[in-house]
């Protein structure tokens, strides 16, 4: 890859849109200053944005379009209507030509997998894309997918996200070998659906020196942090993800409730309240924020639509790693290692 990570953003995306795309890619750069931007958006509201930010400025590239997608169109109507000239498809398309590394996008989640895929197209060898998120956990951070790309998997593609997720892990944790776990109903190999059954089998058999298969793991092993990356269906992945999240905001809000009790409550508070922000930030899903399109020719981050500045920097940041520690490389190596071992009396081909 070239001597900087190309980004490009979609400055319109979000429920925020350019306020919060331009500062959190600001804050980015002051932490990776090997990065150059190409943003996309509406030049009257991003240009002076951007010149508030001299350094920023000075990375970057403005390219105007008039066109936004909207946070509630569906992925047809984005499709349409947005197609060749909204800001979202031309941050696609810059990586479609080879202009950028990565494209980041707060925009609608829904669209921005159809435009990608679309556009992008899936690597050989690979059935369909999925949409992987990092999940705070009590060792660090695990990383979780699909969580929302497609629903249903057969055997095939429940292998492909075991690869496609430990090959990430490789690159977001620095590590050669990766531990990964099948999300099942139970640890037992009786359990489950037929197909996950039968992924845990072939992924047993795998000659894949970057993956350490650990079998089963329960949905209490996801907080945990069990294994690095746990693999699911994207319904199942999704409904996951949205029932942390609010499980999130529920004990956000009990906390809230019974500190405001009572004027002893209170005082405990004035001095634990650093200890509540770093909880409070640990649990925010803004702040944990970006999930990776895998499986594209192409490297897509998501970031959460309600994000603020620092939760759009994160995202940034992963997109910055996935491209400065070639990620697609490592998919494509791991994809092609991602054999299963010669039964005895076999002769390997």
């Amino acid at each position: 890859m070239s001597e900087k990570v190309r980004i490009a953003l979609d400055a319109m995306g979000g429920d925020n849109g350019a306020a919060v795309v331009i500062a959190g890619a600001d804050l980015s750069l002051s932490r990776h200053p090997d990065t150059s931007f190409i943003v996309f958006g509406d030049e009257a509201v991003v240009r002076p944005l951007l010149e508030s930010r001299p350094a920023l400025a000075a990375a970057s590239r403005l390219v105007h379009t008039e066109v936004t997608v909207k946070m509630d169109e569906k992925p047809s109507q984005a499709l349409r209507h947005g197609r060749w000239r909204s800001s979202m498809w031309l941050a696609i398309d810059a990586v479609k030509k080879g202009e950028a590394d990565v494209t980041v996008s707060a925009g609608n989640t829904g669209a921005l997998m159809a435009m990608s895929k679309f556009h992008l197209r899936t690597m050989p060898g690979v059935s369909r894309p999925a949409i992987a998120c990092l999940w705070p956990t009590l060792r660090g951070e695990s990383i979780v997918l699909d969580v929302g790309a497609s629903i249903g998997a057969d055997v095939q593609h429940l292998v492909q996200l075991a690869v496609m997720g430990s090959a990430m892990a490789s690159v977001v944790f620095d590590l050669e070998r990766p531990t990964v776990g099948l999300l099942n109903v139970g640890v037992e190999e009786v359990k489950g659906l037929e197909e996950i059954r039968e992924a845990s089998q072939v992924l047993r058999t795998l000659t894949c020196s970057h993956m350490d298969f650990r079998g089963f793991v329960e949905g209490d092993d996801i907080g945990r942090g069990t294994v690095d990356v746990v693999v699911t269906e994207g319904f199942t992945g999704n409904i996951a993800l949205k029932t942390a999240e609010g499980t999130a905001k529920q004990l956000a809000a009990y906390l809230r409730s019974a500190m405001g009790r009572t004027w002893m409550a209170k005082i405990g508070y004035l001095f634990a309240r650093q200890a509540f922000k770093t909880l409070k930030d640990k649990m925010d899903p803004r702040k944990v924020n970006g999930g990776v399109f895998l499986g594209l020719n192409g490297v897509v981050i998501k970031s959460h639509g309600g994000t603020d500045a620092e939760g759009f920097a994160a995202a940034v940041d992963l997109g910055y790693d996935m491209a400065r520690y070639e990620l697609m490389a490592k998919i494509r190596r791991t994809l092609g290692q991602a054999a299963p071992a010669p039964v005895a009396g076999e002769v390997a081909s």
